[in-house]
């Protein structure tokens, strides 16, 4: 079976950056190359499985504490609304990146 390639739209973001003299910032946008890219989504995919996990452990410790049946469609419902409310999105690593790599340019 053949790997399906990712297409990627490539992610910048806009910082301002303040001009002396002038009473409004100018905007610096920065991007990230490929691999930054690939970087932060793996990143936050470790993130996000680690989350998962514990999201299911907190799932099964409420409907234990609470006396409610333990099935596990019930369970996992629960841990994924957990991980939803709690999960940080991939575009937030990528911000972070881009805010580094912007605050390294001064």
């Amino acid at each position: 079976m053949r790997k399906k390639k990712k297409i990627k739209m490539g992610f910048s973001k806009s910082f301002p950056k303040t001009v002396e003299g002038v009473n409004y910032p100018k905007w610096v946008e920065v991007f990230l190359d490929s691999n930054e890219e690939d970087l932060a989504e793996s990143n936050a995919r470790t993130e996000n499985i680690s989350l998962m996990k514990e999201c299911i452990k907190d799932a099964k410790d409420i409907v234990s504490s609470e006396n409610l049946k333990d099935y596990q469609t019930d369970v996992i419902n629960l841990a994924i609304a957990l991980f939803e409310k709690r999960a940080s999105h991939v575009v937030f690593h990528k911000e972070t990146m881009a805010k580094e790599k912007f605050d390294k340019q001064d």
